[in-house]
């Protein structure tokens, strides 16, 4: 039988056929990060399926279930290309949830404020970056894609997870980045970039958006980079009650992916529900 052990030329192998798959640089950094989290814990032993249980048993004390189930499902994907399929685990049932959790959902007026803050502490990039994102729900992995050439079209190609997309970009954005790249004397390429010319990524998005949050007043649970695309998306959708545009605006190949931005809050539903007048008292 052969040894169930992690090595690093196995995990090299999958890199690279990963990478041959075509899956993104986000993706593919994704894998490596869950599979080195198993090899840490197995400690260079052979691996049996109760030693696979047990990981999934800690990871389910440790993380919220949709992110076991993500990690799972990566670790599943690598024992699959290895052939060790005696070990792959099932992932987690968990019912679609119905409400979304205001205590990490970011609100148009909070919006507001770290773009408030962002204009008085004169951090002209930042103030743009996320009027960017929130003004046309893309990605943080996308902003790259937000160029000078884009700008002067008024729509930007995304490239992301093997699909091609256009995003269009309102006037008034356009306008503004516009401009901000000609005080920059950014002439080609992504706008938002670090002082060496080097798009942002996503590290580079959280730490500068973190920084706002007490000046803010705004809770650092509701400040991340992908909140501002929420943000768009429940925008939209209450505007235009339209589902399966957004999940075409958003990149998203089903709609029951974007109904997760489109949830409202508990209390919402409680007055709908007070508003059937079915209850005499």
């Amino acid at each position: 039988m052969q040894t169930r052990m992690i090595t690093k030329e196995l995990v090299r192998k999958f890199k690279q056929y990963l990478y041959e798959e075509e899956r993104s640089e986000n993706t593919i950094a994704k894998y490596m990060r869950d599979i080195g989290g198993l090899i840490e814990y197995a400690e260079q032993k052979e691996l049996q399926k109760a030693d696979m249980l047990e990981y999934k048993r800690k990871l389910c004390a440790t993380y919220a279930l949709q992110s076991v189930n993500s990690m799972l499902s990566s670790i599943n994907s690598f024992f699959v290309f290895v052939e060790w399929h005696e070990l792959k685990v099932k992932t987690l049932k968990i019912q679609r949830q119905l409400y979304m959790n205001t205590a990490k959902e970011l609100t148009k007026s909070e919006y507001e404020r770290l773009l408030m803050t962002a204009k008085n502490k004169k951090d002209r990039r930042l103030y743009y970056l996320m009027q960017t994102m929130a003004g046309t729900g893309l990605r943080v992995s996308e902003l790259q894609y937000v160029t000078v050439e884009a700008v002067s079209k008024g729509q930007a190609t995304i490239c992301c997870k093997g699909k091609i997309r256009q995003v269009f970009l309102p006037k008034l954005l356009c306008k503004m980045l516009t401009e901000y790249a000609r005080e920059r004397h950014i002439k080609t390429g992504s706008i938002f970039v670090t002082k060496s010319g080097i798009p942002l990524d996503r590290s580079n998005v959280w730490k500068m958006v973190k920084v706002l949050c007490a000046d803010a007043g705004v809770s650092p649970e509701k400040v991340f980079p992908h909140n501002f695309r929420h943000l768009f998306a429940r925008t939209f959708y209450s505007v235009q009650k339209n589902i399966v545009h957004l999940a075409d605006i958003l990149g998203h190949s089903s709609v029951n992916t974007t109904r997760i931005y489109t949830m409202e809050t508990g209390e919402t539903h409680r007055l709908q529900i007070q508003e059937l007048g079915l209850l005499q008292g």
